[in-house]
């Protein structure tokens, strides 16, 4: 099932690369035939009394014509941080481990009814060694509507049937008063899906979004929200600050159930 969900998410993204070539050899006029987006960056490191590596980089793609509405993402986070670690012997030394690695992608294709409604096929994956889920892929298709589009604001909301396949990360358990490790094994369930995306250009160099995704099932209901603001400094840099939180309403013991992440990039606009 894993390979399905890969499948999936892989036909969404040519759908949307379908979409302009279908576009472009019927001749229909475009509103943007080129895809546009931005791509972040970000580091930090520290040395002396303590040490921390943190790179995390961001790719976001997007195209609108008269006929679709396409995106497209990629994020890749790791970080390193010193801890104490005790060997066989009983001493205590400090070394460099890995402390969060994170990629995840996405894409989706939106056929326009209208100006304002769509239809939407998405898909997306995220693997993460250190959350409440290894690994999680969704699919779905469902209604898309712009509520509101103007210079300065977009609001946008989907909604939609889909099917999760995740597999939760290792736990512990009570067994005899002692607490041992336990894996379950892969999950999988039908999911309602919901997108709310918004926009707002506060100045002509300063811009604020801000993205809710809900992906609700009976076993877990996944929740994700990316808030940004940006800075542009040229027409093609900017730097943004960004915090996201991500959350599984059913984890195993041991385990927290929400995730947040805080960053400080270099914004290159495509």
């Amino acid at each position: 099932m894993k390979n399905i969900l890969m499948t999936g998410l892989a036909l969404a993204t040519l759908a949307t690369f379908a979409a302009q070539a279908q576009d472009t050899s019927s001749g229909v006029q475009t509103s943007s035939g080129t895809w546009t987006g931005s791509g972040e960056l970000g580091f930090a490191s520290t040395t002396g009394n303590s040490r921390s590596q943190n790179i995390n980089a961001k790719l976001k793609l997007h195209q609108e014509t008269n006929q679709w509405k396409n995106d497209f993402f990629a994020d890749w986070l790791r970080t390193k941080g010193q801890v104490t670690v005790v060997n066989a012997a009983g001493n205590s030394y400090k070394q460099l481990d890995t402390t969060a690695s994170r990629y995840d992608f996405g894409a989706s294709a939106g056929y326009k009814l209208d100006p304002r409604s769509y239809i939407v096929a998405a898909g997306r994956y995220d693997h993460d060694d250190f959350a409440a889920n290894r690994w999680q892929g969704t699919v779905s298709i469902g209604y898309g509507y712009m509520a509101l589009k103007t210079d300065r604001t977009q609001l946008s909301f989907e909604i939609g049937p889909g099917y999760t396949e995740y597999q939760p990360a290792t736990g512990f358990v009570t067994i005899n008063n002692e607490e041992v490790l336990y894996k379950e094994p892969r999950q999988s369930q039908a999911v309602a899906r919901g997108l709310i995306n918004y926009k707002y250009r506060i100045t002509d160099n300063t811009s604020f979004e801000d993205t809710f995704l809900t992906e609700a099932g009976s076993k877990n209901t996944y929740l994700q929200n990316d808030a940004g603001v940006a800075v542009s400094m040229t027409k093609k840099l900017a730097i943004k600050v960004g915090f996201q939180v991500r959350h599984n309403s059913e984890v195993l013991p041991g385990i927290r159930r929400t995730d947040t992440l805080a960053t400080t990039n270099l914004v290159y606009n495509l």
